[in-house]
């Protein structure tokens, strides 16, 4: 080969991508991987940081320590719930008769730009009903669409697209955790309740408002996609990153002894199917099914069903279930601190009587002229913390008194006060890896994979959906806290 052939080859790899945001945004990863700490230790600096704050504000070090243990249980049952939302996903997702639709589906696109855009506007749209079910099926179709032969997949923007659900879409949905938790008044923590109310489906993810929203941020999506995939002669696919694509299907089996014989027949799987549809018939049959849904216990009761019903063995659903299991690994570990947080920013009060979260919430008051100047504050601070605490259920439990308490004082209203938190908070998923994970593992990637296209959603995705936010909350109407 000569020296003129040579450059011209690794010209023609060069990513197309290769302009001053990617530049930038592979900075950031290179940096973050160097020198960010694990999401369990952000939890821990952000416990620390809050008992320091307390004691700071006048609050006593034994109240703050008090408040701490009090507190730390106090979301067990939201943690376990938040928990199967995503083993739910990972079942159903993992089930053959899904595995069959994969094949399906991944013989759609005609092109490996156009793979790349299907699969990020159906991660988004799967990130609306289950944000768990959304990340392993799009890693499961991006792998198979790249076993495909007769199309140039570019196995990096792929995955990245795949993680758009999780980036943009999913706490629009109703696998929102902030949406869920207000939904519902058993979820709502005692010393929340008198702040927020009880906030319906129908003032958050169900108003045209959020509808709006989610056409915007699917087409704003789909766009970069396009313009960032590389052409075929530029694209990396699996083969070219060393990433084995074998079968992801679960193995069919036999009985090894007579006692494995319930195990490998649906007999189970009939009767438990049968005694769960009289129930749901019953909670179905009146009113609004998503509605219906915006109870977890239900949410999750449906999941499982269907999982159980999906895979129609039960060995089948154990194994699933199993693999599941590394993907909540963060939620049950970090869900406890969040409500050790909570409690400390809530019930210690300084001499004058004032809690820490009384006083940012009048900070956000003082700096809010009105409800739309609000809404940029509450976007902006909730993006930013955010990037550090990556969990929407637990920063929700943490901003969610001062936030709401502020919104009463100024006049927000509440449901949209929680969407904005919603649109926001997401967004710096696409620059922290912490729930790219389950999706890494899938794919046989590592962030700095995917990080490069996923920084321009961000950059783009930001200031547009800022303002959009900002622009509905005048379309609202205020009204104080519903109690139950």
């Amino acid at each position: 080969m000569t020296n003129a052939t040579h450059d011209q080859t690794v010209s023609l790899r060069k990513p197309v991508a290769d302009n001053i945001i990617a530049r930038f945004s592979q900075a950031l990863v290179a940096f973050a991987e160097r020198w960010f700490p694990d999401a369990y230790v952000f939890v821990l600096i952000a416990v620390i940081a809050v008992a320091i704050g307390a004691i700071l504000h006048g609050g006593s070090p034994l109240a703050v320590s008090r408040a701490f243990g009090d507190g730390f249980w106090n979301l067990i049952p939201f943690t376990m719930q938040m928990a199967l939302v995503a083993i739910g996903g990972y079942v159903v997702a993992m089930s053959p008769p899904v595995a069959s639709v994969l094949a399906r589906l991944a013989s759609v696109p005609k092109t490996g730009r156009g793979a790349v855009v299907f699969v990020g506007v159906l991660s988004i749209f799967l990130s609306l009903l289950n944000w768990g079910l959304s990340l392993i099926f799009s890693g499961l179709l991006v792998r198979e669409i790249a076993r495909r032969t007769d199309i140039r997949l570019d196995y990096r923007a792929a995955g990245a697209a795949g993680y758009l659900g999780l980036g943009c879409g999913f706490t629009l949905g109703i696998t929102s955790s902030a949406a869920q938790l207000q939904a519902n008044a058993g979820s709502i923590p005692a010393s929340l309740l008198p702040i927020t109310g009880v906030i319906g489906f129908s003032e958050t993810i169900l108003t045209w408002q959020n509808m709006v929203t989610v056409v915007m941020v699917t087409v704003v999506s789909a766009a970069i996609c396009y313009f960032t995939t590389p052409a075929p002669e530029q694209a990396k696919t699996a083969e070219d990153l060393g990433v084995a694509l074998g079968d992801d299907r679960i193995e069919a089996r036999k009985p090894a002894r007579p006692g494995d014989w319930l195990e490998f027949s649906p007999l189970l799987t009939i009767l438990i199917a049968l005694l769960a549809a009289g129930w749901l018939w019953q909670t179905f049959q009146s009113g609004n099914p998503l509605i219906t849904l915006s109870g977890l216990n239900t949410y999750n009761f449906v999941f499982l069903i269907l999982g159980i019903v999906l895979h129609w063995r039960p060995r089948s659903l154990i194994e699933s279930f199993s693999k599941a299991m590394p993907s909540v690994s963060g939620v049950l570990l970090q869900f406890p601190f969040y409500a050790g947080i909570a409690q400390i920013l809530t019930k210690v009060p300084n001499s004058s009587g004032t809690t820490l979260s009384d006083t940012i919430a009048h900070w956000f008051v003082g700096a809010s002229s009105n409800s739309t100047v609000f809404s940029f504050l509450v976007g902006i601070y909730s993006a930013l913390l955010g990037f550090f605490v990556p969990s929407a259920g637990g920063k929700w439990i943490i901003e969610a008194p001062y936030i709401m308490k502020a919104a009463n004082d100024i006049g927000a209203h509440l449901g949209w006060t929680v969407m904005v938190y919603n649109i926001a908070e997401t967004l710096p998923n696409f620059i922290n890896p912490f729930w790219m994970l389950p999706l890494l593992g899938i794919l046989g990637l590592k962030s700095k994979d995917l990080i490069g296209y996923t920084s321009v959603q961000f950059f783009i995705h930001f200031p547009i959906v800022m303002l959009l936010a900002a622009i509905l909350m005048a379309t609202f109407a205020y009204h104080p806290p519903i109690l139950p």
